[in-house]
């Protein structure tokens, strides 16, 4: 790269010879509290490290009575902050240009605009923002969904996505994903070279409290000493129903001791609430239908024994819960599929079984059951400051290829 376009990426504050950005990333506030959130403000604040980083969220994402936990949207329930020197600008109006052009007046001095996709209701801002102040600057799309589950099930709202899907991705510079697998979703379905796209893992979530195992089952008036865990929103491809047939499989000397805890918000996925309620072991498993509040997340997995991922296909979702998961060291349960292999591979407290078998889902119980306690190491190349030197790599090259 030449000398001058160098000096252009040096930008702020810093030591000397330490290449600092200027970055600004896009995503929901807390009002809109998801998996979403959460990852962008991990990364906002993983990201301080090599720069100056302006986090521009939707303060109106969409009309509030499509989003599917409208009920919860504005009400305070996450204690998970960004780090006093991320600039933070809750602007973005899902019905309103003039916020959309504050929001190209707070990015127009940044070098990087990081974009997560994960659903095509900001399309029409994130293309106002690429097409005023793209020109000189690095756009990069950060996958978590290739396409969104509900959308895709709409006929309007699946043309709607490919053709604004589309534009989003053509105004872009380069392209992130956390797994291979989702590199080449992203390849075979949208025809982006292999080479454009970097995959960078998705980082753990380890800021929640660690209570005592016992304590915790004592607050949560669990008397069983075996804990299974499914935490995250509902949809029928997590696989739940799976889980609950697997856990009516167990041996009636494990059952007796045992209690399944299905603890998210329920979505699409209606069949397996009815299921869990209807259960004939409905006496052992506790379903809480809501999105629950950081305090409670903490409780939940402290006093787990196992973590279950059941999933019948690999989305973002169970890469975020079962980093949480990793985060306490417990053993996980996973469907052997997708990126679910990739996101949980360095991990040694994974059992992998076939998805939609609930016969197998039974076995890795009866197994982890058997050497309940056990914890494992948290893979160090999780850690946010690992993340932070990957994508530094990334978007530096990126600036100097431009």
């Amino acid at each position: 790269m030449e000398k001058k376009g160098m000096q252009q990426v040096r930008g702020t504050s810093g030591d000397a010879g330490e290449v600092q950005l200027r970055i600004s990333i896009f995503g929901p506030s807390t009002r809109f509290l998801s998996g979403i959130t959460y990852f962008t403000i991990r990364l906002s604040n993983a990201l301080v490290s090599i720069g100056r980083i302006d986090a521009i969220l939707f303060r109106h994402m969409l009309p509030k009575k499509l989003f599917p936990g409208w009920k919860r949207v504005g009400k305070t329930l996450t204690s998970e902050c960004f780090d006093p020197r991320v600039k933070v600008h809750e602007m973005l109006d899902w019905f309103n240009p003039v916020s959309w052009m504050n929001a190209c007046a707070r990015a127009r001095n940044t070098e990087v605009l990081i974009l997560p996709w994960w659903t095509s209701s900001v399309a029409h801002m994130y293309l106002f923002v690429q097409v005023f102040i793209r020109k000189r600057r690095f756009v990069v799309i950060e996958f978590h969904e290739p396409v969104d589950p509900l959308e895709d099930a709409s006929l309007p709202l699946r043309m709607y996505a490919r053709v604004s899907g589309w534009l989003v991705r053509t105004l872009a510079s380069g392209y992130i994903t956390h797994t291979r697998y989702d590199r080449d979703l992203i390849v075979q379905r949208y025809h982006i070279p292999a080479e454009n796209i970097r995959i960078i893992p998705h980082g753990l979530y380890d800021q929640y409290a660690h209570i005592d195992p016992q304590k915790a089952k004592n607050t949560l008036a669990i008397r069983e000493e075996y804990v299974i865990l499914f935490f995250g929103l509902l949809r029928r491809f997590k696989g739940v129903r799976y889980l609950i047939e697997g856990f009516e499989m167990l041996p009636h000397e494990i059952k007796k001791q045992s209690r399944l805890c299905i603890v998210g918000e329920a979505w699409e996925d209606q069949e397996s609430v009815t299921k869990a309620h209807t259960s004939p072991d409905r006496d052992r498993i506790t379903m809480v239908d809501r999105y629950v509040r950081d305090e409670e997340v903490a409780l939940y997995y402290s006093a787990a024994d196992v973590f279950a991922g059941p999933y019948t296909r690999e989305s973002h979702d169970p890469c975020a819960v079962c980093h949480i998961a990793m985060s306490y060291g417990l053993p996980v349960v996973a469907s052997h599929t997708g990126g679910m292999i990739e996101s949980l591979g360095s991990y040694e407290g994974v059992w992998f079984v076939p998805p939609e078998d609930p016969a197998a889902i039974r076995d890795a119980l009866v197994n982890i059951y058997r050497e309940r306690g056990k914890r494992y190491p948290v893979p160090e190349s999780l850690r946010w400051d690992r993340i932070a030197i990957q994508w530094r790599e990334f978007l530096i090259q990126g600036l100097e290829t431009r």
